[in-house]
């Protein structure tokens, strides 16, 4: 086995590396329910194939 990462798992490293930040300042701001109900959220929406960016007029 390689030491040496491929380009597919330096590229999820990254992104678990933002994942793992937003994570972080979302649990900072609003507490661990909402980081986790909204990562859960978005899960839902992959999972469902519906799209993840909300519309320009929504707001919360």
């Amino acid at each position: 086995m390689s030491d040496k990462l491929s380009d597919e798992e330096i590229s999820k490293d990254k992104y678990f590396s933002q994942i793992s930040k937003l994570s972080e300042n979302m649990i900072e701001d609003h507490g661990k329910d909402f980081a986790m109900g909204a990562l859960v959220m978005a899960a839902q929406w992959i999972a469902q194939n519906q799209e993840l960016r909300p519309q320009e007029d929504t707001q919360h």
